[in-house]
Order: C-alpha cells, then structure tokens, then sequence
C-alpha cells in the first residue's frame, strides 16, 4: 500500500531507527555487574546499586518533548538509598532542591533511560564503563582485542539485517 492510498486524515509518526544492543552486550555486561556485586558485598554494594551508577556516570536521560523528566523526593538519605537501589526505574540527583509547604527539603532527580532502551553503542559505552569497574576490583574481563572482535561480529549482523 502507498502513501497516497491512505485517507486524507491519517497522521504518521516518523522514528529515527536505531541499532537495538545486542544479547550479547546485554549478557555480558550483567554477567560482569554480578561479579562486581559479589566482589564489594561486604562494602554494601548490590548490583542494582552498580548498575545505577553506572546510568548516573552515562547520564542518558529519558525525555518528553525534548525535556528531562523531573522528580522530586525527599531530601533524605534514604530516599536517595531507594533511588539508587531501584530496578524498575532510574534517578540522578541533581543540585536542585526545594522547599515543600510542609517545610521539608526535596530534591529533583532526573530520570534516566533504561540500558533496555539503548541502542548499540550506548550500550558498548556501558559495557566499558562495568569492563573498568570490574578491573578495578580484580573481576577478570574480556580483552580489548576480544570486545572489539564481539563488537566487529555484532556489526556485521546489524549490517545484514
């Protein structure tokens, strides 16, 4: 079917496509976030705690119309502690506080896409940044040469889709 075969009133939404990461980004670098869990327990790290920072180091931030979405909490440390060890969201704090009409401080976090949402090479950026984080604390990782022959490989595949 043609475009001019639509009716006068249809409206479209035209999308930019992009490359959706791949299984095996994805695999890895949970895989990698585990071993840098089970590594710094006993500092009170968990892996939705790493895997927030990591999205607050990235700073991808999920929009409306071009704009940040805020959220205010309570200006606490333990709102930030939900904040940082949430699954089904994410939260960057941002200097920005106010008053409530209670008197109580609150906070603006901005929230941040999902490493679900990401396309390839956002994911590769995340991918390294867990591959520096799990050297720093002695988890053995791919080499540099290995990730690229993994990146090379999934290219190609993208390529032929």
């Amino acid at each position: 079917m043609f475009l001019m075969d639509q009716p006068p009133d249809a409206e479209w939404d035209l999308q930019e496509h992009k490359n959706k990461r791949s299984r095996n980004q994805n695999s890895y670098y949970w895989e990698l976030a585990g071993k840098v869990a089970e590594k710094t327990l006993k500092f009170g790290a968990n892996i939705n705690e790493i895997h927030n920072q990591n999205l607050r180091a990235l700073g991808l931030r999920e929009c409306i119309d071009g704009q940040p979405i805020p959220v205010y909490l309570p200006d606490t440390d333990e709102a930030e502690k939900t904040a940082l060890n949430a699954e089904k969201y994410h939260l960057k704090p941002t200097s920005q506080t106010k008053e409530g009409k209670d008197g109580k401080m609150f906070r603006c976090y901005v929230m941040l896409r999902g490493s679900h949402t990401f396309n390839t090479s956002e994911m590769s950026a995340l991918v390294d940044m867990m591959v520096q984080e799990a050297a720093s604390v002695g988890v053995q990782t791919l080499t540099s040469t290995e990730l690229a022959k993994i990146r090379q490989l999934e290219e190609q595949t993208e390529q032929k889709r």
